[in-house]
């Protein structure tokens, strides 16, 4: 496994090359987000998503969240986001939201763990959307770990665990930790709570209602 340094409020292209081709040719990179470091792959590469599977010690059967650089990636990438979700993304993204949206066929079936749907967040962090931006993909981020272990907020800790499992290693410092990210199932004709999170379920009906 190599690791690369970068700099975490102003990622270098050049510094992140390595990670974007290892991401291209099927390599599975642990990179910083906004709450953890995440595991990194092509979701539209079937092989590329079952060795994240690999990694973790997990069988197949449960959804891998996707972070991108921006709504428009995931509009031209995944699909437009349906009315509900492009507000709720309008008004908390990039931040610890994740939406539960129709998953498109072009994925890799296993993403979406046989349920029809995706969780997709543009995260608070440079260095992830700044990889997801360079790839020209929204990416998996599910967490670096072995299943039933603790997250991971710094790269030593990725490498003591992961290390002799992973391609490459984006090194960009700790990261925030704390509550993880608030998920919404945006699929439906009315919002529904599906993990409790950083932002309060009161501040996502407001969104909704436009009281705040």
């Amino acid at each position: 496994m190599r690791r690369i340094i970068v700099d975490r409020a102003n990622p270098d292209a050049d510094a992140l090359a390595d990670a974007v081709r290892a991401i291209r040719d099927g390599g599975v990179v642990a990179v910083p987000t906004d709450t953890l470091y995440g595991l990194a792959v092509d979701p539209f590469r079937a092989d590329a998503v079952m060795r994240v599977f690999a990694v973790k010690g997990r069988s197949a059967g449960r959804a891998l969240p996707l972070i991108a650089a921006d709504t428009a990636q995931l509009t031209d990438r995944i699909g437009a986001l349906p009315r509900m979700a492009m507000r709720l993304a309008s008004r908390f993204w990039p931040g610890p939201l994740t939406l539960l949206i129709a998953a498109p066929s072009a994925l890799a079936p296993a993403v979406s763990g046989g349920t029809g749907k995706i969780g997709v967040r543009v995260p608070d962090h440079a260095v992830a959307r700044a990889l997801c931006c360079a790839c020209g993909s929204p990416l998996t981020a599910t967490s670096a770990n072995v299943s039933g272990s603790a997250p991971p907020q710094n790269a030593d800790d990725v490498e003591r665990t992961l290390g002799d499992r992973i391609d490459l290693l984006v090194d960009a410092g700790p990261t925030a930790g704390g509550p993880p990210s608030t998920i919404v199932d945006a699929t439906g004709s009315s919002p529904r709570l599906v993990r409790a999170g950083a932002i309060p379920w009161h501040e996502i009906e407001g969104c909704l209602r436009g009281t705040v």
